[in-house]
């Protein structure tokens, strides 16, 4: 076989119908949609989940409880994860989502003190967690609020 002789299957391929382009065409005057009605008209048929004048499924669900739109999510990171540094180290964003600790900013990053610390490094952070702080503190680092 060679490229010149390759051919689509039986029925891929076919020319789409013109509608409405005249008598001649077979699909002239009403364009296949018939006479009259609401799916005959441009922008016609029914909105989605319209179950025909019947109150829609998500009408007749109970409502219950609400979205905060005000809430910040933070990308959090553990203090025992940061032992992988190495000591004075200044650790930020950046450094962490290269060693694959957090994947996107979100709202901001955030230190929680889950864990023990045993390297002594300077952390930048937009919030970090009291225990968070005594325990970078204790290891001899330094925390930085961004």
């Amino acid at each position: 076989m060679k490229l010149n002789e390759m051919k689509p299957n039986q029925g891929a391929r076919f020319t789409s119908k013109r509608i409405g382009r005249g008598l001649g065409s077979g699909n002239g005057k009403t364009a296949g949609k018939g006479q009259k009605g609401q799916n005959s008209r441009s922008g016609g048929g029914v909105a989605i989940g319209f179950e025909g004048g019947q109150t829609p499924f998500f009408k007749r669900m109970p409502k219950r409880g609400f979205t905060n739109f005000t809430r910040r999510e933070y990308a959090v990171v553990n203090v025992a994860d940061l032992n992988c540094f190495d000591d004075d180290a200044v650790i930020d964003f950046e450094i962490l989502k290269a060693a694959g600790l957090v994947k996107k900013p979100l709202d901001g990053l955030k230190i929680l003190g889950n864990g023990k610390l045993e390297k002594k490094l300077t952390v930048k952070a937009d919030k970090f967690s009291k225990s968070a702080v005594k325990a970078i503190e204790e290891a001899g680092g330094k925390v930085e609020v961004l």
